[in-house]
């Protein structure tokens, strides 16, 4: 029997544990420091209501990846869900990400008008402010690509013009990623929900499939289910690395591994040789309300685009169902003191290639941390482990 280490027991982990297991023949051993299974997507309690850090929904465009979490984790599909962005300025709320609806009613409608009609929309021509305002659904999807922009700030207003970035995507980036200018940002491949400006639907995700846990629990069972077939070390730290020879050592003891999976930074494989990846964290804040719903039926997020220190808040009854007469709402604010997201620059980018490129054969990092990506989400995560696990059949 070959033997697999697997280094963390976020959602990655546990995937791969799992996909290892369905295939057979793998003695898995899943080595975490924290007491419990899941990282950031673990249910927690406040007052009865259950709550992840952070809106843990599932969000996937591959049905495969949808049936197979849905298959050991049942789901609700969750499709109608709308975020808004308060804008102080204006002290007003309006759809996130922007919404064509939404422009005409905005102090400076003709200013934006005039700005998006000068930007190049691909395969319509220029544009009058008066034509851009009344485009029908689904034409402003086809802004530019601003393939040509040099960094965050100069795309976004290739795409939405100057004022619409100062009133939505200026100050929020910058508290997002704690930088004190978006020129600094020169990874820009990602956009909010996938689009610049949106048309149709205000649901949030219309071109995804989202959905959410049906038990109480959330996601937890499935944790249970992926490593039942594994040795979990809980509450256990790896002393010392030698990735290339797929060699650790645990509770002094030294062993080697067929196989190494990887889901935490991969600097620390290598005792941050070529310097520490940068993250920033976030501190979550829950509240309970005594509400039964704090937000409208259709409202599940709202961002802050202003000079507030928080990001967004988020109702969580909204995902769960849970039935109370009070509710939970959770206040996000960007901090140092954690590591979740990666940040976006190329420069880190190629700092944490130099590590994937000293891992050999038989080591493998995958995960929204092990990749070092922003953009990877659960069923990045789980397709990643599936990939790893027919990798390894082959």
């Amino acid at each position: 029997m070959k033997s697999a280490l697997i280094i963390g027991g976020g959602f990655a982990g546990c995937a791969s544990a799992h996909q290892l297991g369905l295939q057979g023949g793998w003695d898995v051993t899943i080595v975490e420091a924290a007491p419990f299974l899941g990282a950031g997507v673990k249910t927690r309690y406040l007052g009865g209501h259950p709550y992840t850090f952070g809106p843990r929904h599932f969000l996937t465009p591959w049905e495969h990846v949808y049936q197979y979490l849905n298959t050991y984790c049942p789901l609700r599909r969750c499709a109608d869900h709308q975020f808004l962005t308060y804008v102080e300025q204006d002290q007003t709320f309006y759809g996130y990400p922007i919404h064509r609806d939404d422009l005409p009613r905005m102090p400076e409608a003709k200013q934006i008008a005039e700005e998006l009609s000068a930007i190049n929309i691909a395969g319509l021509g220029g544009l009058s402010s008066d034509q851009v305002i009344n485009l029908r659904p689904g034409e402003l999807s086809r802004l530019n690509t601003a393939s040509q922009a040099k960094d965050f700030e100069d795309y976004w207003i290739r795409c939405i013009g100057e004022t619409l970035y100062k009133k939505f995507v200026d100050g929020y980036s910058k508290k997002m990623w704690l930088v004190d200018d978006n020129k600094k940002i020169d990874d820009f491949t990602w956009s909010p929900k996938g689009v610049t400006i949106k048309d149709g639907p205000r649901a949030a995700w219309d071109t995804a499939i989202s959905a959410y846990p049906i038990a109480h629990n959330g996601y937890d069972d499935y944790f249970k289910i992926a490593t039942a077939n594994a040795r979990v070390r809980l509450g256990t730290k790896i002393e010392k690395f030698d990735i290339t020879a797929k060699t650790v050592v645990i509770s002094g003891e030294k062993k080697r591994y067929d196989i190494i999976i990887n889901t935490i930074s991969p600097d620390h494989l290598f005792e941050s040789c070529y310097g520490e990846l940068p993250y920033v964290g976030r501190d979550l804040i829950p509240i309970v309300l005594p509400v039964e719903f704090a937000l409208p039926p259709e409202v599940y997020f709202i961002y802050y685009a202003g000079a507030e220190k928080y990001t967004r808040i988020v109702e969580y009854k909204k995902f769960t169902l849970h039935k109370a007469p009070t509710t939970l709402i959770t206040i996000e604010i960007p901090s140092s003191t954690s590591k979740y997201y990666p940040m976006p620059f190329e420069s880190e980018k190629a700092r944490a290639k130099r590590y994937f490129d000293l891992m050999p054969d038989g080591v493998f990092s995958i995960g929204r941390a092990g990749s070092y990506l922003y953009n990877v989400d659960i069923d990045d995560t789980i397709d990643h482990a599936m990939k790893v696990a027919t990798e390894l059949k082959n």
